[in-house]
C-alpha cells in the first residue's frame, strides 16, 4: 500500500520518514535527480514523499519526490563540489549568530542570506549566548542589528542557556517549517532543547582550546514542536559555499543593492568598477554597509581568486 508522508531524517543510505504519528525506514528506488544541480543527497528532510510498505522486512520503499516549494542548499565540502540539500519546503530559516565562543563572520551570515534569497526563503537573524557578551560584542552586535534590519532581516537576541527571550523565540516558530543553521557551537541544540525540552537533543560543550564548537549533530533531523510546527536542527558548518547562483544575478540577491540597480548607468553594471554606479556610490556615502559590500564582492570574485575591495576607494 503506498503512503505519504515527510523525511524527517537521513542517515545516509536510510530515511526516516512520519506520516501521521509513525515513522517508517525507507530506502529510495531508482535514481531521483534534482533539476539544475546535482546534489550529494537526492532526498532530503522536509522532502514530502510517497512510500511502499515492505511488510515483510517492516521497511518501505521510496517511489516519488514530491515537486519543492523551496529548498536550502550548499556546496559539499569534499572535492566534488556538488550540491548538498541541507532542507526542503521551509517557511523560514533562522541563522543562529554567536560573537563569542565560537565568533561568527558576516561573510557566513551574508552568504547564508544570500542562499536564502535564491530561493526565496524568509531568514531571521537570532543572536545567542548574549549573557556571555562584554560591551565590545554587544557594541559590534547592535551594529550588525542595524545593518541587517535596516535592509529587512528582523534580529532577536536570545540566551538559550539563560532562558532570555525563548519565549519571544517560540512564538516565531509556532505552527512553520523552520530550518535552524550555523557554525558549530553555536548553541543550536541547546536552543531546540530550551524550547521543547521533551526532545531532550545531545548537547556538548566548546572546546576551551580552540573556543570552536564540537559538532553534536551529524545528520540534519526535523523535531515536532509541542506548540505546533517543526524545527529542522542541521549539522554546524564552517563554510556556507554558493550553489550555481549566476555572476550577473548575485547582486539582485542583496536587497539594498537590488533596489539601486536600476539606477546605474549601465544595465549590466558589477557593481565593481563601472562610472555611474549607484551602488558604489551608496557603500561610498555608507547607504550600504561596508560590510555587506566586501560579502559581495567576496562572493562576485570567489571562483577566480581574484578578491576586488579597492572599487569604492
Amino acid at each position: 500500500m503506498e503512503n505519504t508522508g515527510m523525511v524527517i531524517k537521513s542517515t545516509g543510505s536510510w530515511y526516516h520518514v512520519l506520516h501521521g504519528k509513525e515513522v517508517t525506514h525507507c530506502k529510495i528506488k531508482g535514481n531521483f535527480r534534482t533539476k539544475g544541480f546535482v546534489a550529494t543527497n537526492p532526498v532530503a528532510v522536509g522532502d514530502k514523499v510517497d512510500f511502499l510498505i515492505q511488510k515483510e522486512e517492516n521497511t518501505g520503499l521510496i517511489t516519488k519526490i514530491h515537486d519543492r516549494k523551496n529548498y536550502i542548499i550548499r556546496k559539499s565540502i569534499n572535492l566534488s563540489h556538488k550540491a548538498h540539500i541541507i532542507a526542503a519546503n521551509i517557511d523560514l530559516a533562522i541563522i543562529l549568530v554567536t560573537l563569542k565562543m565560537p565568533e561568527t563572520h558576516s561573510i557566513f551570515i551574508d552568504r547564508f542570506l544570500v542562499s536564502a534569497e535564491a530561493y526565496s526563503i524568509p531568514v531571521q537573524i537570532v543572536f545567542n549566548k548574549i549573557d556571555l557578551y562584554g560591551d565590545s560584542e554587544n557594541e559590534k552586535m547592535e551594529k550588525w542589528i542595524a545593518v541587517y534590519e535596516k535592509i529587512g532581516y528582523p534580529c532577536l537576541k536570545i540566551s538559550a542557556l539563560e532562558n532570555i527571550n525563548i519565549d519571544t523565540f517560540k512564538a516565531v516558530l509556532k505552527d512553520k517549517s523552520t530550518v535552524i543553521s550555523g557554525n558549530s557551537g553555536v548553541g543550536k541544540s541547546t536552543l531546540i532543547n530550551a524550547v521543547d525540552p521533551k526532545l531532550a537533543l545531545k548537547t556538548a560543550n566548546i572546546s576551551d582550546y580552540h573556543k570552536k564548537g564540537k559538532h553534536t549533530t551529524t545528520f540534519s533531523e526535523v523535531f515536532p514542536l509541542e506548540f505546533g510546527g517543526f524545527i529542522i536542527d542541521t549539522p554546524g558548518i564552517k563554510g556556507f559555499g554558493l550553489v550555481d547562483l549566476e555572476e550577473e544575478n548575485l547582486a539582485t540577491y542583496f536587497p539594498e543593492m537590488l533596489q539601486l540597480q536600476n539606477e546605474c548607468k549601465y544595465y549590466n553594471c558589477t557593481h565593481t568598477h563601472e562610472p555611474g554606479c549607484k551602488v558604489v556610490e551608496a557603500v561610498k556615502s555608507a547607504t550600504i554597509a561596508e560590510s555587506r559590500y566586501k560579502s559581495y564582492l567576496s562572493m562576485l570574485f570567489e571562483d577566480t581568486g581574484k578578491y576586488r575591495d579597492d572599487a569604492y576607494r
